[in-house]
């Protein structure tokens, strides 16, 4: 059970938490497809090829091993792979990737998200903490959080106990008097619990519980995890 007297800060993942994120991943890669359309045709149908997509992306991978957290560089550089392969400027890269990243950013926030956010930073520090690479700056929730730590800036991603206790330390407590908050059962759940934080599973989906450590509570939307404050 949930101990609310424990808490003195929450930290919050963002994709699949605060609005859903393949939707703004597909928009991001059909905003790049026209842009690359109209810049960089040869690259654009390259890219239209998934079996070749993803084969750039494999190599970036392999060939780029200390990026294993950085999603911007690897967007990045396969962007400039497939430029260079079709013969194109690869100085276009740059260009490209902020074409993609400003339409990543573009997400359709859920409609209980607003709400939750101005509730609980109301009553405690927020952090948000995120394996992805968004901006809460740019999608417009930043004045709700105290920190963002990103997997890609910090070097390490969910559930590497470091990241949680780096977000602990931007909230300036203890993990004991952090909830973390979270969709992903092993990435945001059991790595918060193997840290001593308190947690809360977010599941829109109704999907089955299937470790044997479990979350503090769990609830299908933001409202509920509301629900759990005194008011």
């Amino acid at each position: 059970m949930l101990d609310v007297t424990l808490i003195k800060a929450i930290t919050i993942d963002l994709d699949d938490t605060l609005w859903p994120v393949w939707p703004a991943i597909e928009k991001a890669e059909k905003a790049l497809e026209q842009w690359l359309g109209d810049h960089a045709p040869m690259s654009a149908a390259m890219f239209a090829n998934p079996a070749a997509r993803h084969e750039i992306r494999e190599h970036v991978v392999r060939s780029h091993p200390e990026w294993r957290c950085n999603l911007s560089a690897i967007r990045r550089e396969a962007i400039r792979l497939a430029l260079e392969r079709s013969g194109e400027d690869p100085l276009l890269a740059g260009a490209a990737y902020d074409v993609f990243f400003d339409a990543r950013n573009r997400v359709h926030l859920f409609d209980d998200t607003m709400l939750a956010l101005e509730f609980l930073s109301s009553r405690y520090p927020l952090v948000a903490l995120s394996n992805g690479n968004a901006d809460i700056h740019r999608i417009g929730i930043g004045k709700y959080f105290v920190a963002a730590i990103s997997a890609q800036e910090f070097g390490a991603g969910k559930p590497d106990p470091r990241i949680f206790y780096a977000a602990s330390g931007a909230a300036e407590v203890i993990p004991d008097n952090v909830l973390h908050v979270g969709d992903d059962p092993g990435m945001d759940v059991l790595g918060a619990l193997n840290c001593g934080m308190q947690t809360v599973w977010i599941n829109r989906a109704d999907h089955p519980w299937t470790h044997p450590a479990e979350p503090h509570e769990t609830v299908t939307s933001l409202t509920e995890l509301c629900d759990l404050f005194p008011r």
